[in-house]
């Protein structure tokens, strides 16, 4: 019944639409390539928790490492990197929520993965060079497309149309061997209606962590068409990456005497050498095919329709020593009277998906009043199978004999309506509704070589409600309520966990507004039902596990600022005080199921902080000095001092220096960042686990706890120049 009023609600609208004179008005009331994402994005003075990130600021540091490194300092973001320089594994947490649990959209399309609920910005290979603008929501936010967002939401914009043509070089280099060479081209408006414009990228990288190689490529190719009112895109892009794995992590006592060791790809030769294994490799490409079809009618009626198809596939190469050869399915061979069980192998661990999408939306404006309804229809297909490539002992196995296979069906569909109403020059009023309906099936054998056979539907409805107060010209007050729901992800079905979790989010947000200070500062409480929090552990691919949790919180304060000291100076300070809570939190130990109260949620940090100075000395330089504290967190959920990752405080230094007018270029820019200037020791993420040991003193049980850290880079460099034609 509530799919039916849903889609009953969007097709009122749209038939209003078709209804309507389709009469052309010169006006230009907006930018074409920004109406692209304005069914998921907020106005500045809207309701809802967010930042925004222009194409100017991205660049500033944009120097090889992945998007979330340059989201770093926005407020409540917490980053880490698996080779820990930032180039190949990145990771976004925000207020406390991994990325996971943090919606992205590329053009309005969902970028986190159907099954896994990831975002693998390894695949997208700098990307944010061919990003033209982002805006990160915190907490529930408006409603966006794919996975519900659980502690925020990014939605980007790709390139707009260049109305000159251009040709741009970009090369830099720095620590770890890191390498990054990017052209970017555009043939400019021809015919004052048509642009062809497109970027090749390749970044390599030996990585802090030892072996922790990268080798990336990508590309991004864009046809448009615009006139006044029509704006047509057909974009391609994509990646290849290979990346040696540094997933393990170290534990306490090799963090304190080799903290760039790695353990991924070890074992033993037939001499007794410790030796590692040269291509225990993750290779992966990612292809999307975009078409996105802009119209606007008149000055009231708009409309918007994105077709998407996203192919992926690669595998994780890994050398398993002493394997057993049935579980990899090769029957068991005897040599010279002796049966012969386990044997070296390399194996392949591979992904084979397809992800096609469609998304609609119309918009009515008025001066005082617009509403936007859309619906959005997804359908992923992935294959999930191994292959043992090579081994010792191979008995009667054939090349590319697989020894799982597994399949996993995902469709959802989701409708919207929301509006926003200027009641009067201090109020205005906002209301959101979706609803979404996942279907998810999976039948086959795990890499683990256990039976996955899910079959679930799930029915949601997610409302969303603000209000707004503008006190004067300099404050604006406001107060939202939004409420999520979201499905467990496959990992979670391994484990045998089935029940969604539903979060209501209330936000309480001030903003302050003048010719030389603006500050933005929210309250809010987030309240979970049945939140699957991450336990700490991981499993042997290094995905992280999670657990029900039952009932739990975050409450929060943040505030961001810039302050303009002078003509050549302005600090961009930020900090987010929170506490982070399981409530009646039940755990094994001992052998005993123990309730532990209030506990702390993993990889929550009470306080985070980010500040940003830029000094203008002179015209056309600048010097930014970055500042970076994350408070002490727990990586899992007991409290355990086991668990806990300490604070961290650093600092990068960001010089740019702009050429303008030159006589072999348009324009030439020298850039340079040195990150973590005082070459501070730290680790940003990590794990937690524990077991039951039942074997030291038969009889009784003894929980046994164990971490594992993922050390950061110490100093390093990175510098470029960027030469535009």
């Amino acid at each position: 019944m509530k799919l039916l009023s849903f889609i009953v609600l969007f097709f009122i609208g749209f038939t209003l639409v078709q209804a309507q004179e389709k009469t052309v008005d010169s006006t230009q009331v907006e930018n074409l390539d920004e109406v692209l994402v304005q069914a998921i994005r907020v106005k500045e003075d809207a309701p809802i928790t967010h930042s925004n990130v222009d194409k100017e600021e991205l660049q500033k540091r944009n120097l090889g490492q992945d998007i979330p490194l340059l989201l770093n300092y926005l407020p409540s973001v917490v980053t880490a990197s698996d080779a820990g320089a930032g180039v190949g594994y990145t990771y976004i947490r925000v207020r406390g929520s991994d990325a996971s649990r943090v919606n992205v959209t590329l053009n309005g399309i969902p970028f986190n993965d159907a099954e896994s609920q990831g975002t693998f910005w390894v695949n997208l290979p700098d990307f944010a060079s061919s990003v033209q603008s982002l805006q990160l929501q915190r907490g529930v936010g408006t409603s966006t497309n794919g996975s519900g967002a659980f502690g925020a939401s990014l939605n980007i914009l790709t390139d707009a149309i260049s109305e000159k043509a251009y040709v741009e070089l970009a090369n830099s280099f720095g620590s770890y061997n890191t390498r990054k060479h990017t052209v970017r081209f555009s043939t400019g408006l021809l015919d004052d209606h048509i642009e062809f414009s497109g970027r090749l990228s390749n970044i390599t990288s030996d990585g802090y962590i030892d072996r922790a190689t990268s080798d990336l490529k990508s590309y991004f190719l864009q046809a448009a068409y615009k006139d006044r009112n029509t704006l047509l895109k057909l974009i391609t892009f994509g990646g290849r990456e290979e990346t040696y794995q540094a997933y393990f992590g170290i534990d306490g006592e090799t963090l304190a005497i080799d903290r760039t060791f790695n353990p991924a790809g070890i074992y033993t030769d037939d001499n007794g050498n410790i030796r590692f294994y040269d291509n225990e490799v993750d290779n992966y490409a990612q292809d999307h095919y975009q078409a996105l079809w802009n119209q606007r009618f008149n000055n009231k009626w708009r409309t918007n329709v994105s077709l998407n198809y996203t192919y992926g596939r690669g595998y994780f190469e890994q050398f398993v020593e002493d394997g057993d050869l049935e579980f990899h399915g090769i029957t068991p061979i005897e040599i010279g009277g002796e049966t012969i069980t386990t044997s070296d192998l390399v194996r392949r661990r591979w992904l084979d998906n397809d992800f096609y999408a469609v998304n609609a939306n119309v918009s009515y404006t008025e001066s005082e009043f617009d509403i936007t309804s859309g619906a959005f229809y997804s359908f992923y297909d992935g294959d999930h199978f191994g292959e043992v490539i090579w081994s010792r002992f191979a008995g009667n196995a054939e090349i590319r004999d697989r020894y799982y296979f597994g399949i996993g069906e995902k469709s959802e569909f989701t409708v919207f309506s929301k509006a926003n109403w200027q009641i009067d020059s201090q109020w205005s009023v906002f209301a959101d509704l979706q609803g979404r309906f996942i279907n998810y099936e999976t039948t086959g054998i795990t890499a683990d070589k256990f039976p996955l056979n899910v079959d679930e539907t799930y029915d949601f409805f997610n409302p969303k409600a603000g209000i707004s107060f503008e006190f004067n010209s300099n404050n604006q007050f406001y107060a939202s309520f939004g409420r999520a729901n979201r499905e467990p992800r496959r990992s979670d079905f391994e484990q045998g966990i089935f029940t969604p979790e539903s979060l209501n989010d209330y936000e309480l947000g001030w903003r302050y507004n003048s010719e030389k200070v603006q500050v933005n500062s929210n309250a809010y409480f987030m309240d979970y039902r049945d939140q699957l929090v991450l336990t700490g552990a991981i499993d042997d691919v290094g995905a992280p596990i999670r657990a029900t949790s039952g009932k739990s919180y975050r409450l929060g304060l943040e505030v961001d600022a810039e302050i303009i000291i002078g003509p050549k100076l302005k600090i961009r300070p930020n900090i987010a005080l929170s506490t982070n809570k399981n409530v009646d939190f039940v755990t094994s130990r001992d052998g005993s199921l123990v309730n532990l109260g209030s506990t702390n949620i993993s990889f929550s940090p009470d306080l985070v902080a980010g500040n940003i100075i830029e000094y203008n000395p002179v015209e056309n330089l600048q010097i930014a000095f970055l500042s970076k504290y994350v408070g002490e967190q727990y990586m899992g959920n007991i409290d355990s001092e086991v668990s806990k990752l300490d604070s961290y405080f650093i600092n990068d230094l960001n010089l740019i220096y702009r050429l303008e007018n030159v006589p072999v270029a348009r324009e030439i820019t020298l850039s340079a960042i040195v990150n973590n200037l005082f070459n501070v020791e730290y680790v940003s993420n990590g794990y937690f686990f524990t077991f039951d040991d039942d074997f030291s003193d038969p009889g009784t049980i003894t929980t046994i706890e164990g971490a594992g850290f993922y050390p950061q880079a110490t100093t390093n460099f990175l510098i470029g120049a960027t030469v535009l034609f």
